[in-house]
């Protein structure tokens, strides 16, 4: 068995704060040694199964180069650089989510988004979507199952809960608003990720996991926060655009995601 970890920064505990998200703020090095413990917390559970001898890590938040090697043990598959958040996640047995965060517009939701700040809403065949719920489709098509989902309380409580809900979900903090969380400590994280391990790990040797996916056709609406940045999407092929959205078909969650990577390296 070879599981799959998929870590972003935005729904961890502590992280409230700009100067904790990117290499040169203030206070990147106590965020990513907040997301290296994490990651261990749930990279030790996993070992102590007789038949993992590999873990697959994807760094999965702005540069992705925030997870610190030197501190991960022997066996885990460190995934870094400028790729997706799933990279590495072909051929894996199940995934579990760490960090993440809900999607924009949430009420009490930290650091709230899609993809980017440069979106304020998107939704396929009307469903409004969130990191998690664009990677779950995406495994899905991989059939790889998510077995545990930990971050914002927010999202489990919303998209989790609603869409996926055999997925183990571990509340890392509950968000008074964009900037501002209560968190557990980090040993009662360390405790809770390890129980939420444990767990997933039993609901994908029982068979309970389930793969997610979202009825094709796809149809994708992507709306922008400046009608400047729809100027530059608009000349997608086979978009079609209103107002400061864009809206195209897929047939298959790797042709959306496919676009929305191409959507963001124009506009960015």
């Amino acid at each position: 068995m070879k599981p799959f970890i998929s870590v972003d920064m935005e729904g961890l505990p502590h992280i409230v704060s700009e100067e904790q998200m990117d290499p040169g703020k203030y206070l990147y090095d106590e965020a990513r040694n907040i997301m290296t413990d994490c990651v261990l917390s749930v990279v030790e559970e996993l070992f102590k199964e007789p038949d993992v001898t590999n873990v697959v890590v994807a760094d999965g938040h702005s540069q992705m180069i925030n997870l610190i090697p030197s501190r991960l043990p022997k066996g885990v598959l460190l995934v870094r650089g400028q790729r997706s958040m799933l990279a590495g996640a072909d051929g894996c047995g199940f995934a579990m989510f760490v960090g993440y965060h809900a999607r924009p517009q949430t009420a009490h939701a930290t650091f709230d988004h899609t993809e980017s700040e440069r979106i304020s809403r998107m939704t396929i065949n009307g469903v409004e979507i969130s990191e998690f719920l664009l990677n779950s489709a995406l495994l899905g098509e991989m059939k790889v199952p998510v077995g545990m989902c930990a971050g914002d309380k927010a999202l489990l409580d919303d998209d989790v809960s609603r869409y996926a809900p055999w997925v183990i979900r571990v509340p890392l903090k509950t968000s008074l608003g964009r900037y501002s969380a209560i968190s557990p400590s980090m040993p009662d994280i360390d405790g809770m990720l390890r129980g939420g391990t444990k767990k997933a790990v039993r609901a994908f040797r029982s068979g309970k996991l389930k793969l997610f996916s979202l009825k094709s056709p796809m149809n994708v609406s992507i709306q922008f926060q400046t009608s400047a940045m729809a100027d530059v999407a608009e000349h997608l092929p086979g978009s079609k655009r209103v107002g400061s959205e864009i809206r195209f078909m897929c047939h298959r969650m790797s042709e959306v995601v496919d676009n929305v990577d191409i959507l963001m390296g124009w506009t960015g």
